[in-house]
Formats: structure tokens, C-alpha cells, sequence
């Protein structure tokens, strides 16, 4: 079996900030897999967050070229990288090989049901509470928004312009470990004076022991505190969700058995993404199928997305074409 792992550039359609920074593309790693007939494809986000880099996941995958040209499985490939970007572009390329392999799609390869199409989370991005209301306004016909906080004392004014500005969305929050356990609470109320109904990781991780000391008037649910199953025992009476991302997971076959794992522990489970291409979103899509909130508008984003790449009418995502993954 053959490889090649190369680094793509996809320009945004604006500039896309969270209370870490900004950017204006995004800078994506596909790998391909390939018996000589079939080819498989995964893409991932190199995340600095977590001190990865697409010339460090692209050298990564580099060291498990003879592994793979002497047919690495999934299982193996689990042991022979940690959870993370890299793992995840090769996992998801060799279910997509398997897949065409079989002549079976890959949610029956995993033994699911035929997804079917969910509404996804849109992301307004962090910005001035004016700039906020504006792209609110734009999407305001959309059901669910995901609303980027964590910018400090205006983030009071900026739930409030969003809601004023789409005040039939259904609104979720997403601080990026932006607060701290001093402005926790307020905020908290501020969220809830907003109708807000979930708040992804307000505090940063290692750093979220003053969830347990409050009585959480929304549920919270965990992003940076939570990579793979070995994440979950410290989240218990601190989160009440847990959103599942294949760059974290390092792919969807962990993605699938933490997903099985968190309804287990009593989480409910969130499907999330990076700024990525459909590449990237087709596999979390089989993850979505038993996700109460789904955040796969990676796309939308973009400026232009790959060919064959996922159908959205509106906020409606639909599974993957063959074309395109599994």
C-alpha cells in the first residue's frame, strides 16, 4: 500500500476570529492511501492550540510510511500515533479505502444506519458586539448559531447584540477557554439572559475545577478538556456535553467508540469541527447521527469548497456522496 500526505490552503470567505486569534485561510493536511486500485483520502487541522503544525503532521505521517506500505490497519495505526491531526488524516483515509474496497459505504463498514441529514451550527465569528449583530442579522434566518465569545468586558454586549439581532436562532456559545472563574458566573447569567442553550468550554482546561463549585445555569460542555476516552473521568460534575472532533480524536474510529463511551457516562454528545474543507466534515457526519448538536459548517465558511463536496441547503448538511469520502 502507497501513501502521499501533502498541505493545501483554502481561503475564507472573511476573516474568522476566536479569542485565541485569527485567521484568513485555512491550512489543511490530506492524506491519501492506495492499494493500486482503490484510494483512500482523510483531511485534518494542525491545531497550535496543541502545539501541532502541518510541516510537524505531515513528518508524522512520514514515519509510518514502511508501516503503511506494509497494509497498517486502524488498529494498529491507534498505537502507533497518539490522538491528534495526523492520526486523524490517515484514519479516515483508510476507512475510506476500506469502503471502496468493499463496495460498502462507511457507515456500513461501521455496522450504522444510513445517516441522514442534520441541521448544523453557523459560526459568527469574534468581533465588536456591532459587527456581531450585523453578521447575526445576516443569519438570522438560520435555526442554530454558534456565537464566539471570550473577548473580555464586552462579551455581556456582544450575547446581547446577537440576540436582539436574531432573536428567533436557537444560540449557542463557544468561549475557547477566553473566561476566567472571576467573570465565570456573570457571564453564565448574562448567557442565560440571552437564551442561550449550551456554552462550550468558558474556562481553560486544567484550569475548570470552578464548573463543579457552581450550580450551572446552562449546560456546559467540554471542547479543549476533552480529547479521547481517556478524557472523560475528569469531566464529571464539571460538564454536562462533550463535543467530539476528529482532530482531536485523532479519527473517527475513536470518534465513534468516545461517542458510545459519553452517552455511557451520561454526556450528551456535540459533533464539531475545524475551518476545514468537506473532506474533513464527511467522516464527523457519521458521528452526527447520534449528536444532539451539530457543528459541522466548516464549509460555509470557505471561500470555494473541494469538488463532490457536502450538500447544505441553508443550515441543512447532508451526508457525503461516494465522490467525495466512504
Amino acid at each position: 500500500m502507497d501513501f502521499t500526505a501533502r498541505i493545501e490552503r483554502w481561503p475564507l470567505a472573511s476573516a474568522f476570529s476566536i479569542s485565541r486569534g485569527s485567521k484568513t485561510e485555512a491550512l489543511v493536511v490530506v492524506a491519501e492511501v492506495s492499494d493500486g486500485l482503490h484510494r483512500g483520502r482523510g483531511e485534518c487541522v494542525p491545531y497550535a492550540r496543541y502545539g501541532e503544525t502541518p510541516e510537524g503532521v505531515i513528518a508524522a505521517i512520514e514515519t509510518l510510511r514502511p508501516a503503511l506500505q506494509k497494509g497498517l490497519d486502524r488498529a494498529a495505526l491507534a498505537m502507533a500515533l497518539p490522538a491528534g491531526a495526523a492520526r486523524n488524516a490517515i484514519d479516515c483515509a483508510l476507512w475510506d479505502l476500506e469502503a471502496k474496497r468493499s463496495g460498502q459505504r462507511a457507515y456500513a463498514v461501521a455496522g450504522l444506519a444510513a445517516p441522514v441529514p442534520r441541521v448544523t451550527a453557523y459560526t459568527i465569528s469574534l468581533a465588536t458586539p456591532a459587527a456581531m449583530a450585523q453578521a447575526a442579522e445576516a443569519a438570522a434566518s438560520r435555526p442554530l448559531l454558534k456565537v464566539k465569545l471570550g473577548g473580555g468586558d464586552e462579551d455581556h454586549a456582544r450575547i446581547a447584540a446577537v440576540r436582539r439581532a436574531a432573536p428567533r436562532a436557537e444560540i449557542i456559545v463557544d468561549a475557547n477557554e477566553g473566561w476566567s472563574g472571576d467573570d465565570l458566573e456573570r457571564n453564565l447569567v448574562a448567557c442565560a439572559d440571552a437564551g442561550v442553550t449550551l456554552i462550550e468550554q468558558p474556562l481553560p482546561e486544567g484550569r475548570d475545577e470552578a464548573l463543579a463549585r457552581l450550580k450551572r445555569p446552562i449546560p456546559v460542555c467540554a471542547d479543549e478538556s476533552v480529547h479521547n476516552r481517556a478524557s472523560l473521568a475528569a469531566l464529571s460534575g464539571k460538564y454536562d456535553a462533550v463535543n467530539i472532533k476528529l482532530d482531536k480524536t485523532g479519527g473517527l474510529t475513536e470518534a465513534l467508540a468516545l461517542a458510545a463511551e459519553t452517552e455511557q457516562h451520561g454526556f450528551a454528545i456535540m459533533v464539531g469541527c475545524m475551518v476545514a474543507t468537506s473532506l474533513a466534515m464527511a467522516p464527523a457526519m457519521l458521528v452526527a447521527q447520534r449528536a444532539r448538536v451539530v457543528d459541522l459548517d466548516g464549509p460555509l465558511l470557505l471561500a470555494k469548497d473541494r469538488p463532490d463536496g457536502l450538500r447544505y441547503e441553508g443550515s441543512l448538511a447532508y451526508p457525503p456522496d461516494p465522490a467525495l469520502w466512504g
